[in-house]
């Protein structure tokens, strides 16, 4: 389990310009709404001091933010498990942690101990933002390998970059991961300006798996410029906290890790 997220949260809020990454990457749910008043007598759970303490926190946290030049927007906040703090969905950003006074921000993660196993405080929060983000995508924006032998058993999507040594080496496997019942969703992340525009002439090529294996072979794509969605795909990407290639993620949003073998990939979908 990595415990690694993006380090770069006033970076990306000042500069609007891909950065280059490394190309390889690396249970109890989250308590909500933990601070609600007493039911009422009508038997309706109320929220609102809940709900009040989110909003000054949003008012708090965003005058902190503009005070310091950080040009963030606020999309939602979430109670957690740990007493007095939040989690902070941003718009284009990955989320933070922040305390209730709206004073401090944490960009790295909390780790629960107590347990043989370390536990991530905001992996839950987090992939369910992720589960939302993916149900948006539109397959027709995307390349996808369909599993063989049926329906698929599983969906994972893949933030990958045609450049990138590891993605090469996971696009060698897809015939293998495909026949243990997976699809594989390519979701286009270039790892650097100037690896942009081969990954937009694959988006516009009319065989776009035709282009991306070409292009993994180390050979230039042409294609006519066109409306594509690969600088969408990149800010997808850069909002859950994705710092290299490949990135693979289930359909519940959950991160699984860089590259992974068949088997690999195959064992942590079926846990």
């Amino acid at each position: 389990m990595s415990f690694t997220r993006s380090h770069l949260f006033i970076a990306c809020a000042l500069a609007g310009s891909l950065a280059v990454s490394a190309c390889s990457k690396q249970d109890d749910a989250a308590k909500q709404d933990t601070l609600t008043a007493n039911t009422p007598a009508t038997g309706e759970a109320s929220t609102l001091s809940e709900r009040n303490a989110q909003q000054r926190l949003i008012s708090t946290l965003q005058d902190h933010l503009k005070s310091a030049n950080i040009n963030a927007k606020i999309t939602g906040v979430q109670s957690t498990e740990v007493p007095n703090l939040y989690w902070v969905s941003l718009d284009g950003m990955p989320s933070v942690y922040a305390t209730s006074d709206g004073k401090y921000i944490i960009q790295g993660d909390v780790i629960r101990l107590g347990n043989k196993e370390l536990v991530s405080v905001g992996e839950a929060l987090q992939a369910k933002e992720n589960k939302k983000l993916f149900a948006t995508l539109k397959t027709q924006d995307l390349i996808v390998y369909p599993a063989k032998n049926g329906k698929a058993k599983h969906v994972v999507y893949v933030f990958t970059d045609a450049s990138c040594p590891y993605c090469h080496k996971l696009h060698e496997h897809l015939d293998e991961i495909n026949a243990k019942g997976i699809e594989v969703r390519y979701i286009a992340w270039p790892r650097g300006d100037q690896f942009m525009p081969t990954m937009e002439a694959i988006w516009c090529s009319a065989d776009r798996k035709a282009a991306f294996a070409q292009a993994v072979q180390g050979q230039p794509v042409q294609a006519a410029q066109c409306k594509n969605p690969v600088r969408d795909q990149y800010q997808l990407g850069q909002k859950i906290g994705v710092n290299g290639t490949p990135a693979i993620y289930s359909v519940e949003g959950e991160y699984l890790g860089g590259y992974l073998t068949p088997e690999e990939l195959d064992t942590r979908l079926n846990k």
